[in-house]
Parts: structure tokens; C-alpha cells; sequence
């Protein structure tokens, strides 16, 4: 091992223990004082809840842990959205579980409550998973209603979403473990089976005090709209809890029981560990995002067996196409070579660029992968497509638009790992989140913009001066340096992971280690939605 690997190594892992104490933070939610608050109503908290109804020792993922992050602090912020979500195993059957957190703002919904929420619903209705609500929400967040009650994306087409999956015989589970109030009261009761926990669960339109002030009733809420009212009267909820342990486990029994699912049948045959040691992509990944690296070296690390069978291996070489194997599932993978190549012209191409040749490579493969019914992995780590006179000459964007148009297409589930830079039209073409990945997610050292900070800054920083030196400022060296750091300082905070992450533009920051886990799983939760249409790239220019 040289010394830059021990380097890049200690850099990486570094960057790995950031992220583990970051998530430790955001599992606290609200804090442990309000944790604790739970705990004093007889209540578990969310994230309790979602791991008592898990199978034990059992693998699982956490969708946008970050969602919210270092957001609405002028509100107190809003840790992880207020709502925990995760895809795992109940009875061995694969799920969604989605929690809210009443330890944040009495689970009240902010707009990244929403998006969170909505982006479950979305992983639930492209695989065809059963989905489990635990429901313990104050409801809309009042002061923030405008950017979360009335649009198309917003608060209502949750229960939009809810009568869309009941129709597609999506299993939908609710349980209202504490306040359902106003609008949310319709998500436990447009479920196919809702349960309230006896005691600390409500469900009304509008609570005691709002009904006293409407229609001069006097009521509590328990009598209004408690488990008993619900369960024994009104009929709206269809299991009384005792406590919340009571209520999970119910849902257990409920799960237990579902028959078997259509599959879309993607090949999977016995798993077989990486013979390449996936630790050495700490010391293979640069601690600079300009510096080049070999993508077959991390491949070989992600891989069963460390092995592949590349496609079109001496053409397009900006770009690495092969079939392969992770955790026994078939799949091809779309790669960023990020180190400089040679063409057999004796050309160079610069690593992490897209040329003509390799868009028109991709190209070929993503259809290949579609007739196949192979899965698709983006690796991204690409600073954007050539440009100059030659590329363009070349047609450059018209082989750029049918590589989007492949991967805009594809009936074939996609996923996106991305390990470094993420700019631009790159990151469209290398299936970026406007290009529907049924999983996104990012590793520590990723960047995601429209270009680097340190191009951004630039070209920033000269749009700054002439607007400075129209006002008759005269810019010295010492002021352009301070410029140019101020503007790189804020450009870098917004292409941090963190930054993607906490707008949900990635599912989430994964240690590279856990790849293999993050992809398996979302196969195997592909394989749920058997594939109803054929791949078709409509009218391209050749």
C-alpha cells in the first residue's frame, strides 16, 4: 500500500465516522428530553416502533434520514422530517414501514414531511410493497400551511396516493398509535386495515377545543374520537390496541398471513461475496474530487466474485458497461471511468467526461439491459459531456439525447450510487433523481451541481466584480480573493451530500460498504412489480 492510499483511506473513513455521528444525532429526533416524553405517555418512540415491528437481526434500510437537515431553523428545525421510513422485513416479507416522530413538533408536517412521505409512498407504488403507517401527527404545521397544504405535491395527494394503491391491490396497514387529527384522520381510514391503540390513539376532524368553539359541544377527546368511540361505535378503525407493542404486533400477524407476490422475475442465483476487499475503496477513492482513479478498481469491490463481463470494453472507454452479478442478482452496470484513457486514434479523453463514442456506448447497453431484463446500476462520477468544436462537430448532443432518451425509457428497474462528482447534464444522463431511480443514494464523498465549486466560484465571482465595478468599486486583489471565498464557502456548502440529502434529491448517504446491501434489496423489492410495458425510445435523430 502507498502512501496516497493511506491517505485517501484515513480521508474516507474520516468522512464515514461524520456520517455515523450525524445519524446518530438525527435518531434522536427531537431531542432525548422529548424522547423521554414518549416513554412517560406509555408510548414507544418512532423508531422503537419501526424496529419492534421489523423482523429481529434482519436486514434493513432507512430511506432520507437527512430529510429536513439544518432546515427551518428559524421554526426549531425539523430533524429527519419528523418521520422515520425504512424498507425491511415483517414475517420475511419485504415492506415499507413509515413512522411519524412526535418527538419533533408533536409530529407535525412541515413541506419535507410531505416530500418524505410522498417519496415512500412513491418506493410502495413502483414495487408493488406493502406499506405500514404508524400514525402520531399533529397534523399540518400551521405557520408553514401555504408551502404544504394546497399543491399538487403537497399534503393531499398523500391520501390521493392511498385510494391509487388501494386500487393496484398495494396492501396499506395503519396504525394510529397517538394524535390523527383534521385532514391526516383520512390516511389510517383510506388504509385497507386501520387499528388505534386504546388510550393515547385519537382520530377526529376536529379535536375537543375546536368543536366546543364551531358548535358550542362540550366533549372530550376520548369520548370523540378515542379507541373505544372508533372501534365500538363509529366502526372507523378496526382493532383496539392495548399498547403499542399490542398494536405492532397485530400488524405482524396481519402481514404474516398476505399470499405470495406476482414477481417481475429478475435472475438471481446464490450470493457470492466480492474476492477483491471491499474496505480498499477507502484507500482507492481520492481525497480530492479533480484527482483520477481506476472506477474498474471499485467495481471489482462491489461485485460477486469481483467478477464481470464488460461490453464494448475498447470503445467508448469514458464509460464502463458490464453484466455482472451483486449479491447473486443480475444486473448491468453504467460506470464513470474516471482516470484518462486512450482511444486506439492514440487520442487521450479525460476521465469522468462523457465523449460521443461512450454516450453512444451507453447508448446500446441500457437497450440491451431492457431486452434482457437486466437491472440497471449507475456508478456516477462525471463532471459533464465534452465540449469545444470537435465534440460538437461530432454531434455531441445528439449522442447525449439518445442516452438520455435510453435511460428517460427504460421499463427495467434503475439504481444510482453516487461516489463523486455529480454535475450538470452528467448527472441527468448517469440517471440522476429526475430520471426515476427506484433507489438514489450517495456515498460520503459525493458533490451534486450543476458544476464544480471551484468552476461555480469563478464564473460567479466575474458576474460579482462587473456588477461591483458598475457601482464605481474598485476591486483589488486582497477584495477579489475574499469575493472568491465567500462565494466558493457558499457554493460548497450546496454541493455537500448533506445539502442533496435534506431535500430529499438522494435517498440517502450510505457508507460505500453498504452498497452491495442498498442494491440487493432494492432488486429484490423491483422484483415485487412485474414489468407491463415494452422498452421503446421513440423517434431519435441517428
Amino acid at each position: 500500500m502507498d502512501i496516497e492510499f493511506n491517505k485517501n483511506e484515513d480521508h474516507n473513513k474520516l468522512l464515514v465516522s461524520e456520517l455515523n455521528k450525524k445519524l446518530a444525532k438525527v435518531h434522536l429526533g427531537g431531542g432525548k428530553a422529548a424522547l423521554e416524553k414518549q416513554h412517560a405517555k406509555g408510548k414507544m418512540t418512532a423508531h422503537e416502533r419501526v424496529n419492534y415491528l421489523l423482523d429481529p437481526n434482519s436486514k434493513s434500510i432507512e430511506i432520507a434520514a437527512f430529510a429536513g437537515d439544518n432546515m427551518y431553523e428559524e421554526h426549531g428545525g425539523c430533524p429527519s422530517a419528523g418521520v422515520v421510513v425504512k424498507i425491511g422485513y415483517i414475517k420475511g416479507k419485504q415492506c415499507i414501514v413509515v413512522a411519524n416522530d412526535a418527538s419533533v413538533k408533536a409530529g407535525a408536517w412541515f413541506p419535507i414531511t410531505a416530500k418524505k412521505n410522498l417519496r415512500a409512498q412513491e418506493i410502495a407504488i413502483e414495487n408493488r410493497l406493502p406499506i405500514i403507517y404508524l400514525v402520531d401527527s399533529a397534523g399540518v404545521y400551521l405557520p408553514m400551511q401555504e408551502d404544504i397544504f394546497p399543491d399538487k405535491e403537497h399534503f393531499g395527494r398523500i391520501f390521493r396516493n392511498n385510494a391509487i394503491m388501494s386500487s393496484m391491490g398495494i396492501t396499506q396497514i395503519a396504525a394510529v398509535m397517538g394524535s390523527c387529527v383534521a385532514g391526516g384522520a383520512y390516511l389510517p381510514i383510506m388504509s385497507d386495515e386501520a387499528l388505534i391503540v386504546d388510550k393515547t390513539g385519537s382520530i377526529f376532524l376536529a379535536g375537543s377545543y375546536l368543536v366546543k368553539a364551531a358548535i358550542g359541544e362540550n366533549i372530550d377527546n376520548e369520548t370523540l374520537g378515542g379507541a373505544t368511540t372508533h372501534c365500538e361505535i363509529s366502526g372507523v378503525t378496526d382493532y383496539k390496541a392495548k399498547d403499542d407493542a399490542d398494536a405492532l404486533d397485530t400488524i405482524k400477524n396481519i402481514i404474516d398471513k398476505i399470499g405470495d407476490y406476482n414477481k417481475a422475475g429478475f435472475n438471481r442465483i446464490n450470493p457470492e461475496k466480492p474476492k477483491e476487499n471491499p474496505e480498499d475503496i477507502y484507500g482507492i477513492l481520492p481525497k480530492s474530487r479533480v484527482e483520477q482513479y481506476d472506477m474498474y478498481d471499485i467495481i471489482k469491490r462491489l461485485v460477486d466474485n469481483s467478477e464481470f463481463d464488460e461490453y464494448k470494453a475498447g470503445y467508448g472507454k469514458t464509460i464502463i458497461t458490464c453484466y455482472t452479478r451483486i449479491d447473486g442478482w443480475a444486473v448491468g452496470i453504467v460506470a464513470n471511468q474516471r482516470k484518462l484513457v486512450k482511444t486506439k486514434q492514440g487520442e487521450m479523453q479525460f476521465g469522468g467526461v462523457v465523449y460521443n463514442d461512450s454516450a453512444d456506448k451507453a447508448t446500446r447497453f441500457i437497450a440491451n439491459c431492457n431486452q434482457k431484463k437486466i437491472p440497471l446500476l449507475f456508478l456516477q462520477d462525471v463532471t459533464g459531456f465534452m465540449v469545444g468544436s470537435k465534440s460538437e462537430h461530432g454531434g455531441i448532443i445528439k449522442d447525449g439525447a439518445k442516452m438520455v432518451n435510453a435511460v428517460s425509457n427504460c421499463v427495467v428497474p434503475k439504481f444510482t450510487v453516487i461516489i463523486g462528482n455529480s454535475y450538470g447534464a452528467g448527472n441527468y444522463a448517469m440517471c440522476g433523481k429526475a430520471y426515476d431511480p427506484r433507489l438514489i443514494v450517495a456515498w460520503p464523498s459525493a458533490e451534486l451541481a450543476v458544476m464544480s465549486g471551484n468552476s461555480a466560484a469563478k464564473v460567479l465571482l466575474q458576474i460579482e466584480k462587473a456588477s461591483l465595478e458598475k457601482k464605481g468599486e474598485k476591486i483589488t486583489p486582497e477584495k477579489e480573493e475574499q469575493l472568491f471565498n465567500k462565494i466558493k464557502d457558499r457554493y460548497d456548502n450546496q454541493v455537500s451530500p448533506y445539502y442533496a440529502a435534506a431535500r430529499i434529491w438522494t435517498d440517502a448517504i450510505i457508507d460505500p460498504l453498504n452498497t452491495r446491501k442498498w442494491i440487493s434489496m432494492g432488486i429484490e423489492a423491483a422484483n415485487h412489480a412485474p414489468i407491463e410495458k415494452s422498452f421503446n425510445m421513440g423517434i431519435l435523430q441517428v
